[in-house]
């Protein structure tokens, strides 16, 4: 009787312990180092973070998350009591992604593999660092030109500066249209394009691939151009 007692109980623990979900997108991998906590599979809707799949974790740390996906979108993966650098921000897509991190420095440098646009983001954040370490020295260098009220310098820098934005966006803008059949493409045209001018926006929207015009990014990039497009008018 006890051992059947057990038994009950072990099932339930698993189930327990198991993403209930059946979804089109399978979220798996593991966590080096998490021996106890609670893994959630996130993402925005609204403005608002949600979670649409958790999983308990005890002693065994791998996992299976699951959500029904339609159109390719970012997702975080977190852990209870992890803050927001404590995250992996991963491009979710059909299919099964799989998510190998540590516990210590978690979200730093985790390997993902299985989605198609992530890996297009990989690439694009890759360069794009170099561009922002530099972003940073000139911070640096100006705050020191100013400090020790160095005018000449101050101008230098800052015509350096914007050289160097703009060679950003060029970037930004070339990279998106040489990837522009991924949904990628459109994402980075909404988060590192905001500074633009409006003709490099439009020839990136007008050079998206159908599929991608019809998908969750595609259709806010189209709204955000159109949007600049009519201020300009009005103006």
């Amino acid at each position: 009787m006890m051992k059947k007692i057990t038994l009950i109980c072990l099932l339930l623990f698993i189930a327990a312990c198991s993403s209930k979900k059946d979804g089109n997108m399978i979220v798996q991998g593991k966590i080096k180092g998490l021996k106890k906590g609670t893994l959630y599979l996130q993402k925005m809707n609204d403005s608002i973070l949600i979670s649409v799949d958790s999983i308990s974790i005890l002693g065994d740390n791998t996992f299976k998350l699951t959500d029904n996906i339609s159109d390719p979108e970012l997702y975080f993966l977190t852990f209870k009591g992890s803050n927001a650098k404590e995250r992996i921000l991963f491009f979710g897509e059909e299919g099964v992604i799989t998510i190998n991190d540590q516990i210590k420095n978690f979200g730093f440098s985790p390997e993902i593999s299985g989605s198609k646009n992530q890996a297009v983001l990989d690439k694009f954040n890759k360069i794009n660092k170099q561009f922002l370490n530099q972003r940073l020295d000139f911070i640096q260098k100006d705050f020191e030109a100013k400090k020790s009220k160095d005018t000449k310098m101050s101008k230098q820098l800052e015509a350096e500066y914007q050289k160097l934005t703009r060679r950003r966006i060029l970037f930004a803008t070339n990279f998106a249209l040489s990837n522009s059949n991924t949904e990628a493409a459109a994402y980075i045209g909404l988060t590192e394009l905001y500074n633009a001018n409006i003709k490099l926006l439009d020839t990136l929207n007008k050079s998206l691939s159908e599929k991608v015009k019809q998908s969750l990014y595609g259709k806010r990039f189209d709204d955000y151009v159109s949007q600049i497009k009519k201020s300009e008018e009005e103006n």
